[in-house]
């Protein structure tokens, strides 16, 4: 089921161009320097298709909530989704919109300096200027559209992805308002944030997510809200947008 991504239009800048590219289920949000869309959909159905083609011979990849034993022949995109999900302790398509949205991105590297993939709340980012990803932590939060987290050129390229239990239709044992994670590796972060996310039930919750993240080494960054409560941990800049 469709679910308006009105976040899209908080963005403030007019630097770069934007623009949407929509393949089957995957829905990205685009910011570079010039429109790339022509070079964008076909990478995006190369990525789909590897992930298409391995669920038909191994539909357990689709299916499962637990991690699968890794599979030598797979290509390398499987194996990364099969290899990051084990170190969450989550099902391999947890990794699947951070995947796609880093695999894309760097799939146009050498075509933009500035790069900006949005996929249903996990977001690759390649700059040389600083950027402020604004935080949704569903309408009623306190956090929301009032604060956000500086990205330095430094820190890119960098995948940032969001899991809750309580916005969007993105699969969630827990009842986080997000959980907010940092990683190089785009189906680590995606993972992990799920995995996280599926431990915070209540507000005494937070450290026990924050200390899990902690533990799975890749991860740069985690930030967890739930309620009015907000606790985070790593090399993350908090910082207020006016």
């Amino acid at each position: 089921m469709y679910e308006p991504r009105f976040y899209r239009n908080w963005v403030q800048d007019r630097e770069l161009v934007s623009y949407e590219v929509v393949v089957k289920e995957t829905d990205l949000f685009i910011r570079t320097l010039t429109d790339l869309s022509k070079k964008i959909i076909p990478a995006v159905i190369k990525y789909r298709s590897l992930i298409e083609k391995y669920i038909e011979r191994n539909p357990e990849f689709k299916s499962s909530l637990l991690p699968l034993k890794q599979d030598v022949k797979a290509p390398d995109m499987i194996r990364d989704m099969i290899s990051c999900s084990a170190k969450a302790g989550v099902g391999p398509m947890a990794a699947v919109a951070g995947i796609i949205a880093e695999y894309t991105g760097k799939s146009i590297n050498k075509h933009s300096e500035e790069i900006i993939i949005e996929n249903g709340g996990d977001i690759y980012i390649s700059s040389r200027k600083d950027r402020i990803v604004g935080i949704y932590a569903g309408e009623l939060s306190p956090f929301t559209g009032k604060i956000g987290i500086r990205i330095t050129p430094g820190k890119t390229p960098l995948t940032i992805s969001t899991s809750s239990g309580v916005v969007g239709h993105s699969l969630s044992f827990g009842t986080a308002d997000a959980v907010i994670v940092l990683s190089k590796s785009g189906a680590l972060s995606d993972a992990v944030a799920t995995a996280a996310g599926n431990l915070v039930k209540t507000e005494q919750d937070i450290n026990t997510g924050i200390e899990f993240a902690g533990k799975i080494r890749g991860i740069s960054g985690i930030v967890i809200i739930k309620n009015d409560k907000i606790g985070m941990s790593g090399d993350i800049e908090i910082t207020r947008i006016i």
